[in-house]
């Protein structure tokens, strides 16, 4: 089953959705999920230096301090059940995610998606899990060597701007089909499921999906 996930590495829905979805899939006898990772970048404009989560969250969401305390434990909550560790004490900024997406976008076109998934599941446990930055260049190259990618390359690309504009075509082409928000489940290419779902809902989805052909 072909699986077109859309998200960020900085968005902790998008790493309960992916959990969820591998969760439900493997509840499914003899499905095997196909998985390809496609950018959205929640905050496109972020400069270098990033913001402190919690002024960026109020000035973006307008939520109270009380509403994001709600929020991080349900999203720890969510995780725990899932075997995803938010150390949401950790992580003080938001960050820009551009060359995350970059190599993100390099890890499957050089290597598959196999690798591919196993460098955006490392992204997403550094910025949650290890609060690290994701928009630092020797982060980024620590964690894409672990994830078994050729240094020397991840450095080329990390001090290039390749892929850059592939980065910006294929976020534009998700606008255009009328994707806002992530996590963005595309199923064989024709069935949308959005939001980080429970793995009762996603199961039951792949299952409708799988009964229709």
């Amino acid at each position: 089953m072909r699986i077109d996930f859309i998200s960020d590495v900085v968005c902790p829905w998008c790493a309960i959705g992916l959990y969820s979805l591998e969760a439900a899939a493997a509840r499914i006898p003899g499905l095997t999920l196909d998985l390809h990772f496609h950018p959205f970048e929640l905050n496109p404009g972020m400069g270098p230096d990033g913001q402190d989560i919690e002024e960026h969250l109020a000035e973006k969401y307008g939520a109270s301090p009380a509403q994001l305390a709600g929020t991080r434990q349900a999203i720890r909550e969510r995780g725990a059940e899932l075997g995803f560790h938010f150390a949401m004490e950790a992580r003080s900024r938001i960050v820009n995610t551009r060359d995350a997406h970059r190599l993100l976008h390099w890890a499957e076109e050089a290597l598959g998606n196999a690798t591919q998934r196993t460098l955006k599941v490392a992204l997403l446990k550094a910025y949650f899990s290890e609060g690290r930055d994701v928009s630092d260049t020797a982060v980024l190259l620590d964690i894409a060597v672990a994830a078994g990618l050729p240094e020397a390359g991840a450095r080329e690309l990390l001090a290039s701007r390749r892929y850059d504009a592939d980065v910006a075509a294929a976020e534009a082409e998700v606008q255009r089909q009328g994707i806002h928000s992530v996590p963005a489940i595309v199923v064989n290419q024709r069935h949308l499921i959005q939001g980080g779902q429970s793995v009762e809902v996603f199961e039951r989805l792949l299952r409708q999906v799988l009964d229709a052909g």
